[in-house]
Order: structure tokens, then sequence, then C-alpha cells
């Protein structure tokens, strides 16, 4: 007897449309299948959307393979993700050839290598923070924790402030709900660490230099500094309070911690000495501590001739100064100088600050624009860059068409030509004089 031939199965169309559909999912789906390792993560357009579905915490290196920062900074990421990868709520490190998938980078607003951000459920924040490994572990550490500790014990606040980073403001609130600061400290999460106690002791009190409860405290480990607010409570005073803390009282200008002012709509006034290191250096820095604590609507900022030549050039400062000398700059490329009392009298420097001051604040100044190198210095600038680089083509061209005549013109400049250590980038949020370079 000769078998039956198997019947045959027949799908109707919208079954047929279902059953592709459902494949087309799957195969999706086994092409955006992450697994959480400690590699780097190579993203595209493909499967960029999904890892960021997938993860809570993805922190994500738009580079080109190109670019020098970018070269350094990959093998400092490589180092970071596995620690990374390996915390409590851990953060997926992942990198992105915005040189070749253009349509994703546009997306994002990238136009400057490396750009880093890091994704908190879907949502982007720029990341600014230093590049070596340790670090950058450190800092990110900061975006996974609460957005407010609660801390029960004396050893709770004592190993909190030590594991906070000496690189953050610390604001513990005593006495404090959770729900009085919990906005700000989500709102200011990346600039500082925010906590409150409900149980301390008198020893506690005594330390942090509080006598009364309730009190929000701001501590700064790197500078060993600490302020108090008794009230009032409501969420404008405080976040008054908690900005004027984000920053020491007086602080040290360096390439690193101008970063930290971009988002500062505060004038700043700067104090140029000699060399911030020497003894007598320390009693300026004691008078503009002083005066920083009455004017908090300054930032108060200083930096040395030494440490620092071409920052001093900016602000008319060379060899034949005299110093210290005090200006008040606007972050961009404007500076105010106080007529008469440009230099500090070292034999009686508190009333020369008072005169300083009064002086600012009456108008008795005169307006002046920075001369010589920025921030970065304007070779490096992305404006600097291109005028440098049409000016030689342009040179070179004329060149090559005065001595080969009867010859086409080369063609001048490409990637290649591209300055090593210089690759341009811009943020509207950041300041004209913080320079269009992303280095460390």
């Amino acid at each position: 007897m000769v078998p039956s031939p198997p019947p045959t199965i027949h799908f109707s169309f919208p079954l047929k449309l279902l059953l592709l559909f459902s494949l087309s999912l799957l195969s999706l789906a086994s092409a955006n299948r992450f697994t959480l390792n400690g590699d780097v993560l190579e993203l595209d357009d493909s499967n960029f959307d999904a890892a960021i579905s997938n993860f809570d915490f993805i922190f994500v290196d738009f580079y080109a393979p190109w670019c020098g920062h970018c070269n350094r900074l990959a093998p400092e990421l490589e180092k970071a993700a596995p620690i990374l990868a390996g915390l409590k709520q851990p953060i997926v490190v992942a990198k992105v050839d915005a040189d070749k998938y253009k349509k994703l980078t546009s997306k994002h607003g990238i136009n400057g290598y490396p750009t880093l951000k890091i994704f908190i459920h879907g949502v982007p924040t720029d990341y600014h923070g230093p590049r070596k490994s340790d670090l950058l572990v450190r800092f990110l550490t900061k975006f996974v924790a609460p957005d407010v500790a609660v801390l029960t014990s004396d050893s709770a606040i004592r190993g909190f402030i030590k594991a906070a980073d000496s690189d953050f403001p610390v604001f513990i609130g005593f006495g404090l709900n959770e729900s009085t600061i919990l906005d700000l400290a989500i709102k200011y999460k990346k600039n500082a660490w925010f906590s409150v106690a409900k149980d301390f002791s008198h020893e506690i009190m005594a330390v942090y230099k509080f006598d009364k409860v309730p009190a929000l405290v701001a501590i700064h480990p790197a500078y060993n500094e600490l302020s108090t607010f008794y009230g009032q409570f409501e969420e404008k005073f405080l976040e008054d309070y908690i900005k004027q803390n984000l920053l020491p009282l007086i602080l040290p200008i360096s390439q690193d911690s101008l970063k930290l002012l971009k988002d500062d709509p505060r004038k700043i006034l700067i104090t140029i000495m000699e060399d911030e290191t020497e003894e007598k250096s320390k009693r300026v820095l004691e008078v503009l501590k002083a005066a920083a604590s009455e004017n908090r609507d300054l930032i108060f900022g200083y930096a040395g001739f030494k440490q620092w030549e071409e920052f001093a050039e900016s602000f008319e400062v060379d060899k034949k100064t005299k110093l210290p000398k005090i200006v008040v700059w606007d972050g961009n490329e404007e500076y105010y100088s106080v007529i008469g009392s440009e230099s500090i009298d070292e034999t009686d420097m508190g009333s020369h600050m008072s005169r300083f001051l009064e002086g600012y604040r009456g108008g008795n100044v005169i307006k002046k624009c920075i001369t010589g190198p920025t921030l970065m210095s304007f070779i490096k600038s992305q404006l600097g860059v291109i005028i440098i680089l049409v000016i030689i083509s342009v040179v070179l061209v004329v060149v090559l068409v005065v001595s080969m005549t009867n010859e086409e013109p080369h063609s001048v400049g490409s990637r290649e030509h591209v300055v090593e250590g210089w690759s341009p980038t811009h943020h509207p949020e950041t300041r004209k004089l913080h320079g269009s370079v992303k280095e460390d």
C-alpha cells in the first residue's frame, strides 16, 4: 500500500504576514541580545536604540578613528569597563564610530570627538569629567548612587563622606526629611553628593560645626571647607545655598577647574599672583576667603603666573606687572579693572580688597577684552585652526601656481592634516573662552 503524501498546509495571506513579522522580530531580538561581561560594546545604527533601552546605565563614547584624543581614551575605557560592569548598579561602556555612522551621531548632536554621554534610563547627560580609568570610575559611580542617601549612625556619616570622593562637595541634611532636598538633589546630582542624617551624636555636631537642627551642612573635602545653613528650608533658599556651595570659597584656576564654571552665571574675581605656592601667597588667599564669604554673588579664583603664564597673559599680566593683580572676568572675552585698584598693596591687603569691591560695585571700572590666547589658546580653538588651515592652503596654492604655472594646482588639506591633539567640538552651553577642545 502506497502511503499517502503528507497533507499540504495552506496559510492565509494575513497569517503569512504575521509569521514573517514574528520571524523578523525574533531575528532582531537575536541580533540585539547583549551580555554584561565587562567588554566595551560596539554600537551602530542597527543596535544603538536596543542597547540604550536594554541597560539602565550606559556610558557611550562617540569617537573617530583618526582622532588622537579618541585613541588615547580607548585603553582607559577598556580598563574601566569591567569595573563599572561589576558595580551593584552596573554601568555598561559602549562606543560608536561617529565618523562612520553619521546619521546616528547627528541625531544625538555630536560634532566633536570624543563626545562622551551617559544614558540614564534612556536619557542622555553630557559627561565632562576626567578620562583616566580610575577617576572615570569614581565619577561615573556617582551617577548610579541614590539621589539622597539616608544615614542612620555616626559611622554611616563618616563612611559616606569618606566614600563620596574629594572632587565633589557633600551636602548632609541633619534632622531634615529626604523629601526636603530630593528635587534639588536630582537636579544637581552630577555636581554634588546629597544625604540626610536621621541619627547622630553630639560628637558629630561638634565635628561638623552645627549646634541645632534642622541644618544643611556643605562640606568640600578637597579644600577642607565647611559651611552651615539653618533655613529657611523653602526650595528657593535651599537652591541658592546649594548653588553657592557647589564651588569652594576660593577656586584655584586651572584647565580642569574652569570646566566647573561653565554652568555658573556668576562673574569671577580673579587674583593673579607670582607663585601660588609661595608663603606670601597664603596671606593673599586668607584675604580672598574672607572677602568671598561676604560676597557670594561672585566666584573668587586665583592663579599663579608661574603656574599658568598663558592664562595670566590674557589679562595683560607679564613679568613686569606688579602682582598680585585683581580683575573681574565675565567668563567669556571681557573683564573689568577697577580704576586705581588693579594691584594689591601687600601691607594692607584687607582694606585694598574692600576698596576694589566698592569700586567694582560702584561702576568705577574699565572694561577690557582678553588679549592673546584665550582659555585653551586661540590656536587650539575650532575657528583658529580653520582660519590657519585656510591661510596655509591659500599660501601653498599661490606658491604652486607661481612656480608651476603649467601644472594644475594640487589640492591641499585633508583629514591627515588635523593637528594632533585637536578635535573640534562645540556645546552651546559652553563659554567661548573654554575653547573647542576636549582634553583631559
